[in-house]
């Protein structure tokens, strides 16, 4: 079997916009927050892959609904008179058809249009929702995963946990500020989950992820390894995995989520 058959892009999707209603808001940690929306556009929605992203598009403060751009020939446009919403990529954490609900999980960080949005969201609001347009399919039949990030690589992180069959093997490494932030996750996969916390640094600052990869032994066999979080700390991370690791690049995939000091970032290379 060739590498590319067992992990690689798919698509594209049907991509549909949606405006959906907060259902409840969870806290599940200091720093992060769980919308779970739904009503009925969200059904047909689409999300093979656990590292999958929709666009969202949230209303102003002190509004209940965003504007919402029209999908047509030319891409996205806004109807006359109507202001763009801000908007930014994020994961689906969770769907569930049957209840039609939608989890996403945002890190709350005191900045930017999604935070302030998810810090202040309640029943009743309104989170408009676009794609995904195409997803990233990784078989279940690895003899291993590793699966590393930070805070904004958790809702990936848990989804691919959650969604491992029984017998699978996860070596799992994540970054949080401190072990407040630490989540459990439901997962049938034999997982070995190590925290690693900041201790006061500021997030993107420190190489604590680098460091656990380049110590950690990994088992024999095909092994699929997936990394997301602060764009400039990933770069050494890339090249330890693919050039001094040598581990095949169709089944390493290393993401930068979010860019410090920029507001808007988001890449996907593999």
């Amino acid at each position: 079997m060739e590498p590319t058959e067992r992990a690689g892009r798919r698509g594209p999707l049907p991509v549909k916009l949606r405006l959906l209603e907060v259902q409840r808001v969870t806290q599940i940690g200091p720093h992060m927050r769980r919308i779970t929306v739904g009503g009925p556009e969200l059904e047909g929605f689409q999300s093979p892959g656990a590292d999958d992203h929709v666009k969202l598009f949230f209303a102003e403060p002190g509004q209940r609904m965003p504007s919402m751009p029209v999908l047509g020939p030319q891409g996205l446009t806004m109807p006359e008179g109507k202001p763009k919403p801000a908007s930014r990529d994020y994961t689906p954490r969770r769907y569930d058809p049957a209840k039609g609900e939608l989890d996403i999980d945002f890190v709350l960080h005191g900045a930017g249009p999604a935070s302030s949005w998810a810090a202040q969201a309640k029943p009743g609001d309104f989170l408009g929702v676009g794609g995904p347009r195409g997803t990233f399919y990784v078989a279940n039949d690895f003899d291993w995963y590793l699966l590393a990030g930070d805070a904004s690589a958790l809702p990936a992180i848990g989804r691919r946990l959650e969604e491992l069959p029984a017998g699978a093997r996860a070596l799992v490494f994540i970054e949080v500020a401190d072990a407040s932030e630490e989540q459990r996750f439901d997962t049938k996969a034999q997982a070995t989950i190590t925290w690693l916390h900041r201790n006061g640094a500021e997030p993107g600052t420190t190489n604590l992820l680098e460091k656990a990869l380049r110590q950690v032994q990994l088992p024999p066999g095909d092994g699929f390894t997936w990394v997301a979080g602060e764009a400039t700390t990933l770069k050494p991370i890339r090249e330890h995995l693919t050039q001094e690791r040598g581990l095949k690049k169709e089944w390493t995939r290393v993401t930068g989520y979010w860019k410090r000091g920029v507001g808007d970032h988001h890449d996907s290379k593999g």
